[in-house]
């Protein structure tokens, strides 16, 4: 699978979820948060820039005069020589490649530089450091919620349906229940109220259906002997010619 698939996939996400919640909402910040840690599951590219405004508007992100990282004054020459990209690293002058994630214990945690600008994301060792320091109070200094990956997969197909946005919703559903349920997977899908929603808006958009790149989704056969998978595909039956 292409990791761009994934890249798009949750760049798009984050739009129509910033399109549809309302202004203030503080639940988005969370539902990006959970994306970018389902994106990081894969080997995927830095995109933050690609949303930046969001992340901006939505609380997830924080950006800040260079002059304004906890370490500056110790560290100016160097940070004043920062001219491209760089992710920092605690205390380090020489920090490494920021195409060459494994050399990172983790990645973006210090916060990150795009000249003239640090940022920092929430949740992050930067980010706490600015709140200790006075410069991110009230609601930019709340903690980070934890909404599971289907909760969040839900709002957006929610907001995909409103905005007409069908490929979104395909490529969510045919990323299958593992992708979207993970060490959750240990019940019955079919009883759980969000997935059964997820699953409700894939048949009754007809995304189940919607040409997708070769190997994304899996061909009609491959589950055929499991009962779940089948019902999740959306297999012609009585519920499901209701759902439609």
């Amino acid at each position: 699978m292409s990791m761009h698939l994934i890249e798009d996939l949750v760049e798009g996400s984050i739009r129509v979820l910033h399109d549809h919640a309302p202004v203030g909402d503080r639940r988005v910040r969370d539902w990006i948060a959970a994306l970018y840690r389902f994106h990081d599951t894969y080997d995927c590219s830095f995109t933050h820039f690609r949303v930046m405004d969001i992340l901006l508007e939505r609380g997830y992100t924080f950006r800040f005069p260079i002059d304004e990282h906890p370490e500056y004054v110790e560290r100016r020459e160097f940070f004043d020589g920062l001219a491209d990209f760089t992710a920092l690293t605690d205390g380090s002058d020489d920090p490494p490649d920021s195409e060459d994630r494994d050399d990172l214990d983790d990645w973006l945690d210090r916060g990150f530089v795009d000249p003239p600008f640090l940022y920092c994301d929430a949740g992050t060792a930067l980010w706490r450091q600015m709140i200790e320091l006075g410069k991110l109070t009230g609601e930019h200094a709340e903690p980070l919620g934890n909404p599971h990956l289907a909760e969040v997969v839900h709002e957006v197909v929610v907001a995909a349906e409103e905005a007409g946005d069908i490929e979104l919703i395909a490529l969510w559903h045919a990323l299958g229940l593992h992708s979207l349920l993970g060490a959750a997977y240990i019940d019955d899908p079919r009883d759980m109220p969000t997935v059964r929603a997820i699953r409700a808006i894939a048949l009754r958009t007809d995304a189940i259906s919607f040409d997708l790149p070769d190997g994304y989704r899996p061909p009609p056969d491959a589950f055929e002997d499991d009962p779940i998978q089948t019902w999740w595909a959306g297999m012609d039956s009585e519920e499901d010619s209701l759902l439609r």
